[in-house]
């Protein structure tokens, strides 16, 4: 993109917030520019000295303002040298408000600002966004993952509290975010090892991860010991599906990041809370196949993870351009053909456009789940199929132990972020007895599935609660099955994740797991795999079979846990499929 404009920084501003707090901000401003500029706002928990001159590693604040924008970069409440203490989330709704307000009095100022950032950058978008202040027009909304509080009877591929999927804690996400960012004492600890990570995740208890490799004082306890439906995650103002919302949005999202269903699930809230025609017919959203933050940076050939994904770049700084030059200077022209919904679909490796997701032609189908009773390994009888069994059928039968769980192969012990590192192989860990596998025939015509994906299956367990984990694969003909989307389910939280309802030991129960959402092509000669368990560490917290809290207890049961699959229990997988 050609610099149109020479940048100046104004650095040291310190911005006042309704209880005298200042919060310490950035300004770049183009030189020789109209006197009056439309502002792009950028709030960030990671500092704003990455975004200066001469050579910033993020560039973003340099890029939009020789574009002719000012482009504000603040530092959150408590961190680095803004004032105030730090409480994680609890003031980002008011304090990017109130800096809404400030910049919207500065003689420089059109009163037309767009806010911008991905990560913890796009939730605090989303909480500010529900405060709809006349000048926030528009919103570019990336990875914000965990930005919404959902509906606590259900929606399972909603993380909830910002930080539980299904129930479970997502943990080798949070601990190394709570250590490196999310200090109460300004301190910022140096990233630990991979191996460090490793052996703070396999702490018990749970709550004390965080003391275990000397973290300064944070939320963490607190987030830990409350159960997904407790108030106390009220105060934080998670989007929810009363809310309101009055400004366009621009969402970006990928299929290996840790929540494409909630970029979707929050893009239908702004639409459907919408207080104005704009905000209402202009939420789009861009998937990409990318890992968290990473849809910008996308190269040729694309690989994520281990798998070969063709080109799936975008020019999404122009893309970005548009967007803003459309909200925020009045040229509506810049996004006329820009669709509702950009997605890239995996396998067949090209992009989409449609005007809603799932998209038009989408069937839901189910593909049941069957075995002779010996599902466990890939090397079991355990097979997939379109058509139910007719009669009775074996079982399939797992013994879960906690002390040694079914590895995670996407994050080892954490990585910078703590996010999930792509596509993987699982063809070593299916060869364990405690993964059950169901695999369909070779397929002789390729199959699509793009939309959200859910497992309904029939189990029981000799523990009052467990945890069961489904993961949808691709099974490549040289045995390669790399992952597409998974999902958890808590037990005791199959009624409601506001209600803890235990188990009784052989009884057979319905659950629900929520896959999220993909869109991926399973070529001719691949086969379908859906994988049960009931674990994936480090990635979410080990459910320990007792019934207890689990995030105050060192011992553990193990459980042996059933998937039944018969004409009275009908185990399944459900599919949205694409028209052919």
């Amino acid at each position: 993109m050609t610099p149109r404009y020479e940048v100046v920084l104004q650095t040291g501003l310190r911005v006042p917030m309704r209880d005298g707090v200042e919060l310490a901000t950035d300004v770049y401003r183009p030189s020789g520019s109209p006197d009056k500029l439309s502002s792009i706002l950028i709030r960030t928990k990671y500092g704003k000295a990455d975004y200066r001159l001469p050579e910033p590693s993020k560039p973003v604040a340099m890029m939009f303002a020789a574009q002719g924008y000012a482009v504000v970069v603040q530092e959150l409440r408590g961190l680095f040298d803004s004032g105030g203490h730090f409480a994680l989330l609890e003031h980002d709704a008011k304090d990017g408000y109130d800096t809404l307000s400030w910049i919207a009095s500065q003689p420089w100022s059109t009163e037309r600002v767009g806010t911008y950032g991905c990560s913890a950058l796009g939730i605090t978008q989303v909480l500010t966004a529900q405060l709809c202040h006349p000048a926030h027009r528009c919103a570019i909304v990336e990875g914000a993952g965990g930005a919404m509080s959902g509906d606590r009877q259900r929606l399972g591929d909603l993380r909830l509290c910002g930080s539980r999927l299904g129930g479970a804690l997502e943990l080798s996400m949070w601990v190394p975010h709570f250590h490196q960012s999310h200090g109460k004492d300004r301190s910022r600890p140096q990233p630990k090892t991979d191996e460090e990570y490793k052996r703070a995740l396999g702490t018990l208890p749970v709550i004390d991860m965080l003391k275990s490799i000397g973290s300064p004082p944070t939320d963490w306890e607190d987030w830990v010991s409350r159960d997904p439906g407790d108030p106390w995650f009220d105060r934080f103002g998670f989007l929810h599906e009363d809310s309101t919302i009055d400004i366009p949005a621009l969402f970006v999202n990928s299929w290996y990041d840790v929540g494409a269903a909630d970029a979707l699930h929050q893009r239908r809230v702004f639409s459907s809370r919408a207080a104005s025609p704009a905000a209402r017919e202009h939420q789009h959203i861009i998937l990409s196949p990318a890992t968290h933050c990473g849809t910008t940076s996308l190269e040729a050939p694309t690989v994520v993870g281990e798998r070969e994904l063709g080109d799936a770049r975008l020019d999404c700084w122009q893309i970005y351009l548009d967007w803003f030059d459309c909200w925020l200077k009045e040229q509506p022209d810049r996004i006329e053909r820009m669709p509702r919904v950009q997605y890239y679909v995996m396998g067949r490796n090209e992009w989409r456009a449609a005007s809603e997701f799932p998209p038009a032609g989408v069937e839901l189908q189910r593909w049941f789940l069957r075995s002779g009773g010996n599902a466990n390994t890939r090397l079991g009888n355990g097979t997939l199929d379109i058509h139910p069994r007719p009669g009775g059928e074996r079982a399939d039968v797992f013994a879960y132990d906690p002390g040694n769980p079914v590895p995670f192969p996407g994050v080892q012990g954490g990585n910078s972020r703590g996010t999930t590192l792509g596509a993987r192989d699982y063809q070593e860990i299916e060869l364990r007895q405690d993964v059950l596998c169901f695999t369909s025939e070779i397929l002789g015509e390729g199959v699509e599935v793009t939309g959200f994906v859910k497992a309904v299956l029939f189990v029981s367990s000799s523990s009052p609660d467990t945890d069961f984990v489904a993961r949808l694969l691709d099974v490549h003909p040289d045995e390669r099955a790399y992952d597409i989307v998974d999902g958890i389910l808590r037990v005791r939280y199959r009624e409601g994740f506001d209600r803890k309802v235990m188990m009784k030991p052989g009884e057979i129960y319905r659950i629900e797991i929520d896959l999220d959402a993909t869109s991926n092509w399973f070529p001719p000669g691949h086969r379908i795999r859906l994988e049960i368990s009931s674990s994936s560490f480090p990635r979410f917290d080990r459910n320990l079979n007792t019934g207890g809290n689990n995030w105050d207890e060192t011992e553990w049961e193990v459980a042996h846990n059933t998937v039944h699959h018969s004409a009275e229990f009908p185990s399944y997988v459900l599919l949205p499929i694409a028209g052919k």
